[in-house]
């Protein structure tokens, strides 16, 4: 199948999912993961409607945010270091991947340096896998809450979760069921810096499962571009 064919598919699986959720397709933003793709795909993604795009690696997203010339929406998916904060801190629309406070810290310095203000989600760890980075879903409002105390220059949009693989997304509906209801829980906090907008939650693999309990950002690569070839 080409991309257009990839996409008009996927959107149509969105729509099949939102629906059951009482949503429609246009509650749900679609983040195409361009991790290992060359700027002209992603430029051919844009120019087909999609404009979040959305990177792991900082070193990547910045060569691409250089090569591609059409307007979008950057994303800072991945595991993100302290260190490459101050190099994507005026690149990107949002990071989804914040764990810790330390992390936090170093956004809002620089983020205040770039005279700007930050959206970020707290990435919810779940499952508790070790692989994984992401806070444990029962320390995400002490997190949350030392954020918004210390970090005059970071907006907390919402919450960011990546489930277990699964061959079965059945098998981990549950943690996108108990990611929404924190998700619910933490956005009655009122604070001026806190906006709960963004529950990112599913991926190729499960991102119709993911929809139906609530989440209104898929993050999608190989259903969207094919599979990736690492070499």
């Amino acid at each position: 199948m080409s991309m257009k064919e990839n996409i008009e598919a996927i959107r149509m699986q969105i729509d099949s999912h939102a629906k059951k959720s009482g949503r429609s397709a246009s509650d749900i933003t679609l983040i195409a993961v361009s991790k290992t793709r060359t700027a002209e795909e992603i430029e051919q993604v844009i120019s087909l409607g999609i404009t979040d795009i959305g990177e792991n690696k900082a070193q990547e997203l910045l060569n691409k945010v250089d090569q591609v010339v059409l307007p979008a929406r950057w994303h800072m998916i991945g595991h993100l270091q302290r260190n490459k904060v101050r190099q994507i801190i005026d690149k990107v629309y949002m990071i989804h991947s914040v764990d810790s406070f330390r992390l936090a810290a170093e956004i809002d310095k620089r983020a205040r340096a770039a005279g700007l203000t930050m959206r970020i989600l707290i990435q919810v760890n779940a499952a508790g896998e070790e692989n994984k980075s992401g806070v444990a879903p029962e320390d995400a409002r002490g997190l949350i809450e030392q954020i918004l105390e210390e970090c005059e220059h970071i907006c907390i949009k919402g919450l960011m979760h990546m489930a277990p693989l699964a061959e079965d997304p059945e098998h981990v509906r549950h943690y996108f069921t108990e990611v929404k209801a924190l998700y619910d829980e933490l956005s009655h906090i009122k604070h001026p810096r806190l906006d709960f907008s963004v529950l990112s939650m599913g991926m190729s693999g499960d991102f119709g499962v993911a929809i139906e309990e609530g989440a209104s950002a898929v993050r999608i690569g190989t259903a969207l571009f094919g599979n990736r070839d690492y070499q």
